[in-house]
């Protein structure tokens, strides 16, 4: 079955959204995080595009982009080089973000803002931090400092011209709301303990790796769908090693 095409944007515009394949963190550290900034800055320096808003999370980043080559072009430096850095880093080899990144067009001017105020309450709604302001890899910042001097990420003076004041700009962004964007709704990412403790209400872990091949990755499959967890901490709570976690999940694709 052929793809549907990508919207256009008629102003250019796009909430691009990037998640990791098989709900893979994309990012395990802050330095990872500084790492996805810096390529996002050359991608951005080459391509000559405007960012006006970005939020890294964990197993996703959201970013608010006006193309000015073609998106995918751009995304695909982003993603190239990160990937690259990332798997040589980790010892692994392999995809990392989800085949087709997320994308829907930005046409007016009140979806815009919406969209903005959507990716800065990201980390506010999945209960990382309870305020933007308090959430160190979203463009939140950013703007708090460009109301004051230079913005070093972002091309602010869009959205300024919508919000005179730094007040103007934090009461909108932190009104609460109902906001939907590109259909993903953040998880709530249980503990190590809590989902251990979850799982063993409804499996026996104890003895996993014993069991026949196709009884433990029907087992593993089953977890790994209800729990919602990543593989990397499903294999840390049930004790084996994700490549095993990959190769049971992959038979049902």
């Amino acid at each position: 079955m052929a793809r549907e095409a990508r919207k256009r944007s008629i102003t250019g515009i796009y909430h691009i959204m990037l998640r990791g394949i098989d709900k893979r963190d994309i990012f395990l550290d802050d330095e990872d995080k500084i790492k996805f900034m810096e390529k996002l800055m050359k991608a951005k320096e080459i391509g000559k595009f405007e960012l006006y808003g970005y939020c890294l999370m964990d197993n996703h980043a959201h970013l608010l982009i006006r193309e000015n080559e073609d998106i995918g072009t751009s995304i695909k430096r982003i993603t190239v080089g990160y990937v690259w850095w990332h798997n040589n880093k980790y010892g692994r080899t392999g995809h990392l973000f989800q085949n087709r990144y997320k994308s829907e067009p930005v046409d007016t001017e009140r979806y815009l803002l919406t969209v903005l105020r959507y990716i800065h309450q990201n980390p506010v709604k999945a209960k990382v931090v309870l305020q933007a302001r308090d959430y160190s890899w979203s463009s939140y910042k950013q703007y708090l400092v460009a109301y004051q001097q230079q913005s070093r990420y972002i091309d602010t003076h869009l959205i300024k011209a919508y919000f005179k004041t730094i007040d103007d700009f934090s009461q909108y962004m932190n009104d609460q709301n109902n906001d939907q964007c590109l259909d993903y709704k953040p998880v709530n990412k249980l503990t190590d303990a809590a989902l251990e403790k979850a799982i063993r209400k409804e499996y026996s872990i104890d003895h996993l790796t014993e069991l026949p091949l196709e009884e433990r990755n029907n087992k593993i499959r089953d977890m790994y769908h209800k729990s919602g967890a990543s593989i990397r901490q499903l294999g840390r709570v049930i004790g084996v090693g994700k490549t095993i976690i990959e190769k049971a999940i992959r038979q049902d694709r």
